[in-house]
């Protein structure tokens, strides 16, 4: 199995990339990896090159960059060189940190979707806290899609049941649409239509509208909804997470020698609060729907995400999830067909 890799992609890029694809290689005997990026600065980083092979890359998409422009304009980046490489055969998979819109991009225009899927989705996977029989969950669209119509909601329930099956082995994942309710005729006139669609699906463990505030609790396997919620909603919980914690911190620094005490007490409580929140531990957010794998991680990343972010590219394929869609959405063309015309 080859990876594509953008080096430079990244706030801590090259150093951290560099350092975490040298981890995995480590961790995984049955990877090679392409690096793409400007060789007199990655170079010097690498340790060893057992298994990476550097593929000179001139240009580099910055963060703040208008991403089909760049990846129209950049043709030597290492953002679109790594998904030729993908489109070429030459690699499995295409992974960065980089500018999300460019990924994104370079995924749908160069690697191409999957026939008879609209619009892929971003995928990513969260924590389920103090439920011991489920660690985590899957959502999606978190952002591939601001503007989605239900027939792409139902799409991502059926891409999300496979990949809670494949990647993260729940044999008959519980799929959740976000909403305002549980009740089966909340929300708007679009949601109540993929409600009763997903419930008329007899391939789908259905379980219905779950609510924001029950996501960390378990509510679902895999939740679906559009890419402009999903995304807010994703950022209100990693928001919320990090002001906690940080509300906690100066609580405890203003509580003078007796709250210094006990926070050093309280430690590893700490420790382990954070840690239950961190979902970088899962890796990154995948492109579902595309050809083969793209996938895309926080921009912050360090060492040990690119790590973790590689064995979930690992299990992505040797379960051959993107051909799993592919057979799975040919097979099912006229009914894919029919849905979409009475989701109009």
């Amino acid at each position: 199995m080859k990876i594509a890799v953008d080096a430079m992609g990244g706030d801590y890029a090259p150093d951290e990339i560099v350092k975490g694809i040298e981890q995995a290689r480590d961790a995984y005997s049955d990877l090679e990896f392409l690096l793409y990026g400007q060789p007199e600065k990655v170079q010097p980083l690498l340790k060893d090159t057992t298994r990476i092979t550097l593929v000179p890359a001139t240009e580099v998409i910055e963060m703040g960059d208008e991403p089909v422009r760049a990846v129209r304009r950049k043709k030597q980046s290492s953002i679109v060189l790594a998904a030729n490489a993908v489109r070429d055969g030459e690699a499995d998979a295409f992974f960065s940190a980089g500018n999300t819109g460019a990924v994104l991009t370079a995924g749908l225009l160069i690697v191409g979707r999957i026939k008879g899927i609209d619009r892929p989705g971003l995928t990513t996977t969260l924590p389920v806290l103090r439920k011991p029989d489920q660690s985590s969950f899957v959502m999606l669209d978190v952002g591939a899609n601001a503007d989605t119509k239900p027939f792409n909601v139902v799409q991502y329930a059926i891409m999300g049941q496979r990949y809670a099956q494949s990647v993260m082995h729940v044999q008959n994942p519980r799929i959740g649409l976000l909403n305002n309710g549980t009740e089966a005729d909340k929300g708007d006139k679009n949601h109540r239509a993929i409600h009763d669609t997903l419930a008329q699906m007899p391939d789908l463990n259905f379980v219905g509208n779950v609510e924001s505030r029950e996501l960390l609790n378990g509510a679902a396997d895999v939740v679906v909804t559009d890419g402009f919620t999903g995304n807010a909603t994703l950022k209100a919980i990693e928001g919320t997470a990090l002001s906690m914690l940080k509300l906690i911190k100066g609580e405890i620094m203003s509580g003078g020698f007796g709250g210094k005490l006990g926070a050093s007490l309280l430690r590893p409580v700490f420790h382990n609060v954070r840690d239950a929140m961190d979902y970088s531990q899962y890796g990154g957010a995948v492109l579902l729907g595309l050809k083969a794998p793209v996938v895309k991680t926080h921009g912050s990343t360090k060492a040990e995400t690119v790590k973790n972010t590689i064995g979930q590219i690992r299990e992505l394929l040797a379960t051959d999830s993107s051909k799993q869609l592919v057979d799975y959405f040919s097979e099912h063309a006229n009914q894919m067909a029919a849905l979409k015309e009475a989701l109009k």
